[in-house]
């Protein structure tokens, strides 16, 4: 069973260390692997389940690198922001 799975009396209240990070990525390559093998073995169903796992995981560990970031010092102000957002087709030609 997924480690993202606590129960309602408990979340909120796991400790985030650099372990528990490791392990879900761990499990996360497992899963992969998984999702791979019954993929080459058609069973499309035991897919959609292992990749609703991941999906879960994969948000959890966002929800904690987005969380890691909110301090105040981190976040650029509007003209920094601007000012290094990279343009996708280059500059425009007027």
């Amino acid at each position: 069973m997924s480690i993202v799975f606590v129960p309602k009396k408990l979340r909120g209240r796991a400790i985030i260390n650099q372990e528990t990070i490791q392990r879900l990525l761990d499990e996360n390559d497992q899963i992969i692997r998984c999702i791979a093998e019954y993929q080459q073995k058609g069973r499309a169903m035991e897919c959609v389940q292992y990749q609703q796992i991941l999906h879960r995981n994969i948000v959890y560990l966002a929800n904690i690198a987005d969380a890691s970031n909110m301090s105040p010092s981190t976040h650029p102000t509007s003209n920094e922001s601007s000012a290094s957002t990279p343009t996708v087709n280059g500059p425009r030609a007027t």
